[in-house]
């Protein structure tokens, strides 16, 4: 159950920039996206919690950081046209290499 925490709260990171960014998109709804984000951040930080409970802080940090470090790199790509090249996607592919190993490992 753990790590089903850990999977939320990483995606619940996702959450708040990407309603940071939202807001310079559609400023007229900046307290819906200022609402999203305060919410991705809360519960991104309770799920961390639980998930820590069973799992090493360092793996469960790290392993949170990177699923929303690449969920927000994912979405970038998506939804706001962020560059696509060769080196930024290496550099997210050892991004989740260092998370499957975080995994791998404990």
């Amino acid at each position: 159950m753990a790590w089903i925490y850990l999977l939320l709260a990483g995606l619940c990171e996702i959450g708040w920039p990407l309603g940071l960014k939202m807001i310079e998109y559609a400023p007229q709804h900046k307290y819906v996206y200022i609402a999203l984000a305060v919410f991705s951040i809360a519960f991104s930080g309770y799920f961390l919690y639980m998930a820590q409970k069973t799992i090493p802080m360092g793996t469960a940090y790290a392993v949170w950081t990177g699923i929303g470090a690449v969920g927000a790199f994912v979405v970038g790509i998506i939804l706001f046209k962020d560059s696509l090249s060769l080196m930024r996607v290496f550099s997210v592919t050892l991004i989740i290499l260092g998370v499957i190993g975080l995994k791998l490992g404990s």
